[in-house]
């Protein structure tokens, strides 16, 4: 198996950290676009974000218990954290072990003194059995972890789930990395945990990869996968006061709408799945959640299908979305992508329409964004993010109040709020109310161009966002 012209081709569901000597480490699952799977997480390096280079795999195959468990042939989704600070550092990775549409799953712990491994198993951390749940127990599917810090030192959960039962957040021992009161596998009870996110059966179930992070003033941001895989796969967002939620999105819709009722500790899995129709609460279950990233294609350049699974690399001065895709043209074909994330002036995450060109291109000291109105007039190319994930939404050129209907309208008059971030009013369409809209402008590199340019990326206060290119000379 020739791995060398790998790169960034064939990750999917990517994690990144960085070690003591600045160099990025990505685990991803187990997944190849042109052949069998080799099982035991991928392993990247880079020294920019940009150039990757697989490393080898960080364990040899399934470990024996959650292989036992689940009969998995690979594992998907790792997350890795770094532990013992203060003291000798210890790095932790979860990984999953499942199988397409089953929910006799596991989420397994594995050790390292450094991202490079050695690599040993620990065992498994939860389960969960489609035994469990037609027996009436609340089993979400062990895969897909997150583990969230509450601060240095302070209380941890470990945030997992997908279609099945939806997301929720399990207390984990800081100490062990395990998780707190997880039941054996086969036990036949409840699973612990809180619920996060659900969405209906009228909506398949569909949603995964959830990834927690802190909000800069204070509170937590819910990142969460939505629909298919090969397809219509995107990325969403909502906030809340705690890890465990409840999580809204820009709209005040409840991420769990749909699912009334489920979070009780006695509800069970039947309940769950009725309440989950999606009647209970009249909304519908594709305007829930902020849509921050979904498939698109800016003139010039590559299709980019089912963008998602996302995590974030926190590093001083900057955060950065790293997440797969795939091939518009070629939908089996899957790489990495690494995007800048960045806050509004009221906390709520967006992401950059251009990916990540790494540190000798890119601007992260803020105090040179754009401070003046002025940097939204020109010509810019748009994305109406989330306004059709069943298809590749084109770039619209024009001045900002030109494009996507109207609805920037007012951005001549915007008020600066420091740092890149504007407020002004736009409507919503020809018959609808004013909005108010929140937006980041910052320094970019136009990848389609290969120029530095600046970047937009807004929302309005139902949730609609839009991202932008500045396409002519400034």
């Amino acid at each position: 198996m020739t791995t060398s012209t790998w790169g960034g081709r064939h990750v999917h569901d990517p994690t990144v950290v960085r070690d003591d000597d600045g160099t990025y480490w990505m685990f991803s699952t187990d997944a190849r676009s042109d052949g069998p799977v080799r099982a035991g997480v991928q392993v990247r390096t880079s020294r920019d974000l940009v150039r990757w280079e697989l490393h080898g795999w960080a364990l040899d195959g399934v470990p024996g218990p959650a292989a036992d468990w689940s009969g998995a042939e690979g594992l998907w989704a790792p997350e890795v954290v770094r532990a013992g600070e203060p003291g000798p550092a210890e790095w932790r990775m979860y990984y999953s072990a499942s199988t397409f549409g089953s929910r006799r799953s596991a989420i397994g712990l594995a050790t390292a003194p450094h991202p490079s491994g050695p690599w040993t198993d620990r065992g498994v951390v939860v389960a969960s059995d489609h035994a469990a749940a037609r027996a009436g127990f609340r089993h979400p599917n062990a895969i897909d972890a997150n583990l969230v810090s509450e601060r240095p030192g302070g209380r941890q959960w470990l945030v997992y789930g997908s279609f099945f039962g939806g997301i929720y957040a399990l207390p984990v021992d800081p100490a062990t990395g395990f998780v707190v009161d997880a039941p054996e596998p086969g036990a036949l009870r409840s699973a612990p945990g809180t619920l996060l996110a659900r969405r209906p059966r009228l909506a398949d179930g569909a949603v995964e990869g959830a990834f927690v992070l802190p909000r800069p003033d204070g509170g937590w941001a819910l990142l969460v996968s939505y629909d298919s895989l090969a397809g219509t796969y995107h990325l969403r967002a909502a906030v809340g006061d705690e890890v465990t939620g409840p999580f809204r999105d820009r709209g005040g819709r409840a991420m769990t709408d749909g699912a009334a009722g489920t979070e009780g500790a006695g509800a069970t899995e039947q309940a769950a799945e009725a309440a989950g129709e999606g009647a209970a609460s009249g909304v519908d279950p594709w305007q829930v959640g902020m849509p921050v990233l979904a498939s698109h294609r800016l003139a010039g350049g590559p299709g980019l299908l089912a963008p998602g699974h996302a995590s974030v690399l926190t590093e001083p001065g900057r955060q950065l979305l790293v997440h797969h895709v795939r091939d518009a043209d070629a939908p089996t074909e899957h790489r990495v992508q690494v995007r800048r994330l960045v806050w509004t002036h009221d906390g709520w995450p967006l992401v950059s329409p251009q990916p990540w060109a790494g540190p000798d291109r890119e601007n992260d000291d803020t105090a040179t964004w754009p401070s003046s109105p002025a940097v939204l007039g020109g010509t810019w190319e748009v994305l109406d993010v989330g306004a059709a994930t069943a298809k590749v939404v084109d770039g619209r050129t024009g001045a900002l109040e030109e494009v996507l209907d109207g609805a920037l309208t007012g951005v001549g008059r915007a008020r600066p709020l420091g740092a890149g971030r504007f407020t002004f009013a736009g409507a919503a369409g020809s018959a609808a109310p004013t909005r108010r809209w929140t937006a980041v402008v910052f320094p970019a590199w136009d990848a389609v161009r290969d120029r530095a340019t600046l970047c937009l990326t807004a929302t309005d206060d139902a949730g609609r966002v839009v991202t932008g290119t500045r396409v002519d000379d400034r």
